[in-house]
């Protein structure tokens, strides 16, 4: 493609960088191991929120906990010994939640920097006591885990291909670069959601401070708006990524230097000054599949170009090409809203909510035709892949559903009893705790039998089932014995409840 645009041609290879902020909560180590959800799940399959969680957004703008700030420090240490260097730890926004990144470098080094972390993190994790959890949604009500993939590409001889840049060159590989990938995600845009489908993941897309399963491009405003002016006719020159002064509000403080356009939290691939922020991939993921992903549809969206340009089209002319077929893939607004998936929806834009309907789309002609072109995957390979993704799904459903079964037959159950027992001869007081108690006995039958019924004989179909039958039921349950811990006599409750779990550890 550079050949083809007259750019970079001194350039001899191209590279693939990765900064991941990875997410993660820490708990203490005696009462994850007393949860038998955790042990077994990573994330906590029943569980009412304590009073106060996140609402007053205390947990963000908090020192860390000294002894959550020991291990992160140490884990820092531990990272720099690897050379992998941290270079920001702080809170996120959930009690117990915290992030730490480092400095970002080529791709494949720092997909291993983040398996080192993570191992790192789980083993000094223990030897201080805590546990640490990269599960995507440990907790149902609050945020959720994501590792933010910053992700940029480049020629060895320095050109940042998502740098807007101070020169002509510059500028014109940028919007080049963005009408690249603009075709790969519309083009490619299942395959980019498939890269981050996975059960734990469906738990967090979509919810509190996590995008959408809708995959969209935000190059900014300013951009989307130098966008239209191309496909008018206007010249690939002209945008300008200027900074602004940004108002504090406050008369005491002095206005901050900011980028023009917005780093947009609600979108899926947000444009981040230079590089694009990938934050729908999980926090339990290798970050090397959508990384490799993200590659391969922007060396899509490459040869596209090169091709239009070498069939005869001006550098211009084809980049506008570009754009318009592939305009629709483009949006600036709020992901969060209710009326973006409508919008998607004209737009021909899949909103594959599940993980199953991902998958579904992975193994395609098309799929296999890009990988087998780009030397990705022989078709066989892509086939196998989704078979890894439909069995892993499965699994875990079924040992999620066989867990949540067994803490509420061996601790729900018994402590409902007990509970009940107290009243008898004190109807009014009881009030309807024998109708809850009964109705978590029976919707707990329902989700028996689902588990008991024959396995499908295909792992799609397995999955489908899954989805749409067990997982419904289990948050079926689940909301009856929330309800139930809310009424059972203080000390009865037979796990660790959530307030003690995000925040015992910070005293």
């Amino acid at each position: 493609m550079l050949k083809a645009v007259g750019l970079a041609t001194s350039a001899k290879n191209m590279y693939s960088y990765l900064g991941w902020e990875q997410e993660f909560f820490v708990v203490p180590a005696d009462l994850y191991k007393a949860r038998p959800d955790l042990v077994n799940c990573g994330r906590t399959l029943m569980g009412k929120l304590p009073t106060r969680n996140q609402q007053m957004d205390l947990n963000y703008f908090a020192p860390v906990p000294e002894k959550v700030n020991q291990l992160m420090n140490t884990v820092q240490a531990e990272m720099m010994k690897v050379g992998c260097p941290i270079a920001v730890k702080h809170n996120e926004v959930a009690p117990a939640q915290h992030e730490m990144s480092p400095i970002y470098c080529v791709a494949n080094a720092s997909a291993d920097n983040n398996v080192l972390f993570m191992e790192i993190m789980n083993r000094e994790s223990a030897r201080m006591g805590l546990m640490t959890l990269f599960h995507e949604k440990p907790f149902a009500g609050i945020n959720g885990n994501g590792k933010h993939a910053n992700w940029s590409i480049g020629t060895d001889t320095g050109l940042n291909f998502f740098y807007p840049g101070k020169t002509e060159e510059h500028a014109k590989l940028y919007v080049t670069a963005l009408a690249c990938l603009a075709y790969g995600l519309c083009q490619h845009n299942e395959l980019v959601r498939c890269s981050v489908a996975h059960a734990g993941n469906d738990h967090r897309l979509g919810a509190q401070e996590a995008p959408p399963a809708i995959i969209s491009l935000y190059p900014g405003q300013l951009f989307e708006a130098h966008v239209d002016s191309i496909i008018a006719g206007g010249d690939i020159l002209g945008y300008k990524a200027e900074k602004k002064m940004q108002t504090t509000g406050c008369a005491a403080a002095m206005p901050v230097e900011a980028p023009t356009e917005d780093r947009n939290r609600t979108a899926p691939f947000p444009f981040c000054g230079n590089r694009f922020e990938f934050r729908a991939v999980g926090s339990s993921q290798n970050c090397s599949f959508p990384i490799m992903v993200c590659n391969t549809i922007m060396a899509s969206g490459m040869a596209a170009l090169a091709s239009l340009i070498e069939g005869g089209m001006s550098h211009r002319d084809a980049v506008a090409d570009m754009f318009k077929q592939n305009r629709h893939v483009i949006f600036t607004g709020n992901g969060y809203s209710k009326e973006w998936p409508v919008e998607a929806v004209k737009r021909g834009l899949p909103n594959l909510v599940t993980t199953p309907m991902a998958v579904a789309t992975w193994a395609s002609d098309k799929n296999k035709a890009l990988f087998e072109a780009m030397k990705v995957f022989t078709p066989e390979e892509t086939d196998a892949r989704a078979e890894v993704m439909y069995e892993a799904y499965v699994t875990t459903l079924r040992v999620e559903g066989e867990t949540l079964v067994h803490m509420i037959d061996t601790g729900i159950v018994p402590a409902c009893a007990k509970d009940l027992e107290k009243y008898k001869g004190f109807a009014k007081l009881a009030g309807g705790r024998e109708a809850l108690y009964v109705g978590v006995v029976e919707e707990t039958e329902k989700l028996k039998n689902l588990l008991a019924a024959p396995h499908k004989e295909h792992l799609a179909d397995e999955a489908n089932y899954l989805c749409e039958q067990l997982k419904p039921q289990m948050e079926a349950v689940r909301a009856l014995v929330d309800q139930a811990e809310g009424l059972l006599e203080a000390g009865l409750y037979p796990f660790p409840t959530y307030e003690a779990l995000l925040y015992s550890h910070h005293h």
